[in-house]
């Protein structure tokens, strides 16, 4: 009997201790879950949180000092943590893998990715806003500037002057510019084409920077106001206003405009930048594309701080095109600092007697004489036949009711009619021919200061003199002065 009874107790013992160390396993199974296991991150610097489950404490490995986490460690239970990465300015898409282990010995793999911009960062020393010297807002800016002057052909070439006859500027001929009749100058700049110590970075040469900066000072020294842009510059922006292209010409325009605006940041309200040249967009796709590309510019330009936090900034309509400014241009680029945008068109209406200069082409005939009392009696074909005096009254008029009226100033930056000098094409009435060009110069001019549009003229040494600072066609000067 008592056998019997230590059988049966032995056997009860036994059952309950095999219940027991399975249910004690049971509750011992390691778990251990994340909610990601590949996080890419942008270069700007972003943030994303990650989800840990465990059934036991545990901890993160980081190496990487540009990924910062909200926690290292923690205790058994569900765990949310946040990424942090800081912006990825080293130009190269850089990678860490998070370790993560439990101490019930499961461990998992976080890979963080963080892609780069095409080009590093250049904004590399912010500074705080600065409204010193900078007040006035846009419409306040363009009333102090009366007449304008390209000096065209000169720095936006592959090596300053060299369209000119090797003419580079002087701070003389600054000076002569301001006593022939002008306060603003519009200096088109290449950056890109020739300018640049490093391509794969978009790296512009400090000493072509530091001529320009130099340029703009003697123009602010003299109490002259100056339009610096990105000038056609070999096309990188001009000939890629697509879908295809966008990211990239938007990281261009990042970096080369950091690098100008950080170059140029303490100058005054004197200078102002402007986008872009002619940047063609005819459809309502393009313009949504160029004003990206706008928008890069201004936030590129206000990151930079100090005075560039409020300095005027100027953006093209398409191609300069007044009709398609006013059709397609309803929206300007968002900026945190209001009334500090104007817009710029160009007047080279119409383009047979401005633009075509050697020889007729399939399009049209070349007009040697304009305007009201200028016409030729004695070489009729070439009389315009259309685009005289209104129709430019009639684009001035687009402007000023779509913009000006509303408050957004407009530059004229280009404009200009010229002489006709080639021996393989000279109007049979030369006398007539140049006083249409002096009347052409004249009447644009004066309308658009009538419309409220700022004229910048286009001069590309045959009007003035740039070696000896004398003028060359003083009838063209007295139209735009007078």
């Amino acid at each position: 009997m008592r056998l019997r009874q230590l059988c049966k107790f032995l056997t009860v013992f036994f059952t309950m201790s095999i219940m027991f160390c399975l249910g004690s396993s049971k509750s011992k199974i390691p778990k251990l879950s994340i909610s990601e296991t590949e996080v890419f991150l942008d270069s700007k610097g972003s943030k994303i949180d990650i989800t840990i489950s465990t059934n036991d404490k545990w901890k993160i490995t980081n190496t990487a000092s540009w990924l910062q986490l909200k926690r290292r460690s923690g205790n058994a239970g569900t765990t949310v943590i946040t990424l942090s990465a800081a912006v990825n300015g080293v130009g190269l898409t850089r990678s860490v893998i998070l370790h993560i282990t439990s101490n019930n010995g499961l461990a998992k793999r976080i890979t963080v990715v963080q892609r780069a911009d095409l080009y590093p960062s250049y904004n590399l020393t912010p500074k705080a806003p600065d409204d010193a010297g900078m007040n006035s807002t846009a419409v306040q800016l363009a009333a102090k500037m009366n007449l304008g002057i390209n000096i065209g052909n000169t720095m936006e070439s592959e090596s300053e002057g060299d369209w000119v006859n090797g003419n580079k500027v002087t701070e003389s001929y600054i000076k002569f510019l301001k006593q022939t009749g002008f306060n603003a100058v519009r200096i088109p700049c290449s950056w890109n084409w020739k300018h640049i110590s490093d391509a794969s970075t978009s790296k512009i040469d400090l000493a072509w920077l530091n001529r320009v900066k130099e340029v703009v000072g003697w123009c602010v020294d003299n109490d002259m106001y100056v339009v610096l842009n990105i000038h056609w510059d070999k096309g990188w922006l001009d000939e890629n206003i697509n879908k295809a292209k966008q990211k990239a010409t938007n990281a261009k325009q990042k970096a080369l405009w950091e690098q100008i605006a950080t170059t140029m940041r303490d100058f005054d309200e004197h200078l102002m930048y402007a986008s872009a040249n002619e940047p063609p967009a005819k459809d309502t796709e393009a313009m949504e594309i160029l004003t990206s590309y706008h928008q890069t510019f201004v936030n590129a330009v206000r990151a930079t701080g100090g005075r560039n936090s409020y300095r005027v900034l100027v953006v093209q309509g398409p191609g300069t095109d007044i009709e398609l400014t006013d059709k397609l241009m309803n929206t300007l680029p968002q900026d945190k600092i209001p009334n500090k945008l104007m817009v710029e068109v160009h007047n080279y209406t119409p383009s047979q007697f401005t633009i075509l200069m050697d020889g007729d082409a399939t399009w049209g005939k070349m007009f040697y004489y304009w305007g009201t009392n200028h016409h030729s009696a004695i070489e009729l074909d070439r009389n315009a036949s259309w685009a005289e005096e209104s129709e430019i009254v009639r684009l001035y008029g687009l402007m000023k009711s779509k913009f000006i009226d509303k408050g957004i100033p407009v530059i004229m930056g280009e404009y200009a009619a010229f002489k006709r000098t080639s021996p393989n094409h000279v109007p049979k009435d030369l006398a007539k021919h140049n006083e249409s060009v002096n009347y052409w110069n004249g009447y644009a001019t004066k309308k658009a200061i009538e419309f409220g549009l700022k004229p910048f003229f286009w001069e590309q040494g045959t009007v003035l003199d740039r070696k000896n600072n004398k003028v060359l066609d003083q009838c063209i000067i007295d139209a735009l002065t007078k």
